[in-house]
């Protein structure tokens, strides 16, 4: 099983299918997006044609949202899945947000968060977008809690109440604005039919890949992840490979041109942060060289689907290529092909044709 090519394909990464951000983001189920500059990137050059404009738009727009969701971690979600996704993942982030305070003594009363989402619906209400700083300020005069701890406290736990997404763009500043004004109501699913979709986006776009890999993506516990499997069963091929079962989904590319691809990947992208086992990309060898321990990914250079290096996404000077490093001397790389994926990046981040 070449799994590299059959992941570089369904990902998008080679050979992209959608024109649009939003049809790329729903594909994928979801993208990881702690760093807000590079997960445009992530979008963009999963596109037939990137461009940074575009997936701008598509946020500022609120056709795909910024927010965190399935892992306590920042995601990009279509604005038609954020509400099922929700309902999946709310109560394990909220659970995972208070654990951590308990074991930091940095507790908040439920009465607190009442009268905090209370004030971020007055804040917020008439369609308005504030940055976190802003809706701090506004904080500061109403006699609750305003460090930068207690205001990141109060917009989770909004954010798992489904009080709380992404407003409009407003260059590199995150804002937020309420989703009841931001998003129309939507069908609300059974808890299964939610099981299913999430499962679906999953196999559908990051196969092949087993249940762990699921397990870990989603944040599922293992019970729910198995359910959400044989929910869509009947949709899936199944073949047992190196004592694991592994998964691809019936609507999956399983053949393509993939020989000869390079791609400068940036940090937290799906290739890598999708799967529990990285190894078929990437040797343990070279773990520390892509994410450290804690959690901590670097933008990564990817040659026939294997992790070969590093490159820096700071354009230093005007005119000039970014930067990069390979994990071994003597990588057998064409330079034009180097030259071109470079060039496609900085078309893409300065907005040229």
């Amino acid at each position: 099983m070449k799994v590299p090519n059959i992941r570089l394909l369904n990902q998008q990464l080679s050979a992209p299918q959608f024109r649009q951000p939003k049809e790329l983001v729903s594909w994928m189920g979801a993208i990881q997006a702690q760093d807000y500059t590079m997960v445009r990137w992530a979008v963009g050059m999963r596109l037939k044609s990137p461009s940074l404009r575009m997936v701008e738009e598509a946020l500022h727009q609120g056709e795909i949202l910024r927010i965190h969701v399935m892992r306590p971690t920042w995601h990009l979600v279509a604005a038609e899945d954020i509400r099922w996704m929700l309902k999946l993942s709310a109560q394990r982030i909220k659970s995972a947000n208070d654990s951590f305070a308990k074991g930091h003594e940095l507790e908040i009363t439920e009465s607190t968060f009442t009268k905090s989402n209370r004030l971020l619906e007055n804040i917020l209400c008439g369609k308005k977008s504030m940055t976190k700083q802003e809706i701090a300020e506004q904080f500061g005069h109403s006699g609750l809690p305003a460090t930068n701890y207690h205001i990141s406290r109060f917009m989770a736990r909004a954010e798992t109440e489904g009080i709380l997404c992404s407003g409009e763009c407003r260059g590199r500043q995150h804002t937020y604005a309420l989703l009841e004004e931001r998003v129309p109501p939507m069908p609300d699913p059974t808890k299964d039919e939610a099981l299913a979709r999430l499962a679906r986006s999953y196999f559908r776009s990051h196969a092949p890949a087993t249940l762990q890999d699921f397990i870990w993506w989603s944040g599922l516990p293992i019970t729910e992840a198995r359910q959400a499997i044989y929910l869509i069963k009947s949709e899936m091929t199944s073949e047992q490979w190196r004592d694991q079962t592994w998964y691809i989904h019936n609507t999956c590319r399983t053949r393509g041109k993939t020989s000869g691809s390079l791609l400068l990947l940036p940090p937290y992208d799906e290739y890598l942060i999708g799967y529990k086992d990285r190894t078929d990309a990437l040797p343990k060898e070279y773990y520390s060289k892509a994410f450290t321990n804690n959690g901590l990914f670097y933008p990564v250079i990817a040659h026939d689907g294997q992790i070969i290096g590093n490159w820096d996404r700071t354009i230093k000077k005007k005119g000039s290529y970014p930067e990069h490093s390979f994990f071994r001397n003597g990588a057998c790389v064409d330079e034009e092909v180097l030259s071109q994926a470079k060039r496609k990046y900085m078309q893409f981040t300065l907005c040229t044709p």
